[in-house]
């Protein structure tokens, strides 16, 4: 298709330079410049030209189309390459995400889930250390309430004695 183009393109200009030198008129500079030569001259020219354009075409213009398509051709490929390298970038990139947020997830739950059992242990604790308290201050009372039935019982048996000692002192007699 560019070989095409590029004929095309040629063979046009080609014909606009030959119609345009045999249209314009012969004008002369001031220093007698001739700007159209002479028509055996503009024919030799001509057919030179035509004869030299399939030697230059197979020897510069077509190799250097077929450099440019190949550096086009590379240009592509290399951009298809950088275009998939950066789509796979964008996978990893997605995937180190996903990764690191699972990662958090999962330590956010556990540290819930440890949260949790520290709470129902300290529950557990608490209500245990409560429960011994509560057995260790009733086993004070029942202490405290044997002792002060204790002392009741010696304050009764000794407060006759007493009793019978101040009235004996009262009196200044014995009672006897």
């Amino acid at each position: 298709m560019r070989n095409t183009g590029s004929r095309r393109a040629r063979t046009i200009t080609g014909a606009g330079a030959a119609f345009a030198a045999l249209v314009a008129a012969p004008a002369q500079a001031a220093d007698g410049l001739v700007l159209v030569p002479e028509a055996t001259l503009l024919v030799v020219l001509l057919v030179a030209f035509t004869l030299l354009v399939f030697p230059v075409n197979a020897l510069v213009f077509k190799p250097l189309f077929r450099v440019l398509a190949l550096r086009e051709e590379r240009i592509a490929g290399a951009r298809r390459r950088a275009l998939e390298l950066e789509r796979d970038a964008a996978d990893v990139l997605a995937r180190y995400r996903q990764a690191i947020h699972d990662v958090r997830e999962e330590a956010e739950q556990s540290r819930r889930v440890g949260l949790e059992e520290a709470r129902t242990e300290s529950g557990s604790v608490s209500t245990a250390a409560r429960s011994q308290a509560e057995s260790v201050l009733q086993a004070g009372r029942e202490e405290l309430d044997a002792w002060l039935d204790q002392a009741r019982n010696e304050l009764r048996g000794s407060a006759d004695s007493l009793a019978r000692t101040a009235a004996e002192r009262v009196l200044g007699r014995s009672l006897s």
